[in-house]
């Protein structure tokens, strides 16, 4: 069955001029102009929240020219109104707890190195939604951006919890904020859970419905990318998900469903990996209202 999440992506217009050497846009009279409209908008990231970011090429290594750009865009257009505090960092993406002018907002930054852009190759080299894309790094992270939302709509019309996007330009995500006013809600990892048997049947329903429903394969599905909130589990950081049409989705598959039976394991039950991949492929996976937010 054909997703609406599997239509063409449309360009976005680009904005900033790459010819400008890196280490001098800001003396731009148009850059600095741009900054100074938004540094106080931004000025909660360099201290505040678990991460004490006081160190000055931590900033400039997370908001480069594009991504200044990409966030004065969405501040213009009222997604966001300050960007508060970081929430959580990674190798391919930071995020950060900001405030729109309905509450709280969740604000994925994606880096635009060139190692970024290696760790993504295996997700799309083989995947038919990126037929034909340039290679350009920046631009395969700009596509990844767009494919995490069409990712989490997925996830979201077949009933499976996900933050739902509100927004994205270039390499920056908008998104509902899992948890409560000032903070996230623990990563799974994080807490101890009740009924381990009970989350383990949920996480594994959560497989079954991605693939037999939503026909795609999260391929990073663990503890780290599970947030435990009001007593369910939601998934996150679903942008290297892929159809099940990718050359590796199988495989992907069983190392998604490795890692839930290994956390279930390490948690105080006995499951099998062989048993718990067949109720995935094998059992009928239930079909789930969808959450609300979607056209």
């Amino acid at each position: 069955m054909r997703e609406p999440e599997d239509e063409e992506w449309e360009d976005k217009p680009s904005y900033g001029d790459d010819s400008v050497p890196p280490q001098h846009w800001m003396e731009e009279p148009r850059y600095k102009q741009l900054f100074n409209e938004i540094e106080d908008k931004i000025s909660g990231v360099l201290g505040k929240g678990e991460f004490e970011w006081s160190d000055r090429r931590v900033f400039d290594s997370v908001f480069d020219q594009s991504t200044l750009l990409a966030l004065h865009k969405l501040m213009e257009g009222g997604e966001i109104d300050t960007l508060d505090f970081p929430i959580a960092r990674g190798k391919e993406a930071h995020v950060f707890h900001a405030t729109s002018s309905t509450g709280p907002v969740a604000v994925k930054i994606f880096h635009t190195t060139n190692a970024v852009f290696k760790s993504l190759s295996k997700y799309i080299d083989g995947d038919p939604r990126f037929g034909g894309l340039k290679r350009r790094h920046r631009e395969i992270v700009n596509v990844w951006v767009r494919k995490e939302v069409r990712n989490l709509r997925r996830c979201r019309r077949h009933g499976i919890p996900a933050p739902m996007p509100r927004a994205n330009y270039k390499n920056v995500l908008v998104m509902d904020l899992i948890g409560s006013l000032n903070e996230p809600s623990p990563r799974l990892r994080d807490v101890t859970v009740p009924n381990v048997e009970k989350v383990f049947n949920e996480l594994i329903k959560m497989i079954s419905v991605m693939w037999q429903r939503a026909t795609m394969v999260h391929s990073d599905f663990s503890e780290y990318n599970i947030l435990w909130h009001e007593d369910e589990p939601w998934i996150i950081d679903v942008g290297q998900a892929v159809v099940e049409q990718h050359p590796s989705a199988r495989e992907f598959l069983v190392r998604d469903v490795t890692r839930i039976v290994e956390w279930a394991n390490r948690s105080g039950i006995k499951v099998d990996v062989a048993e718990s991949l067949l109720r995935v492929i094998d059992d009928p996976a239930p079909e789930l209202e969808p959450l609300p937010g979607l056209d």
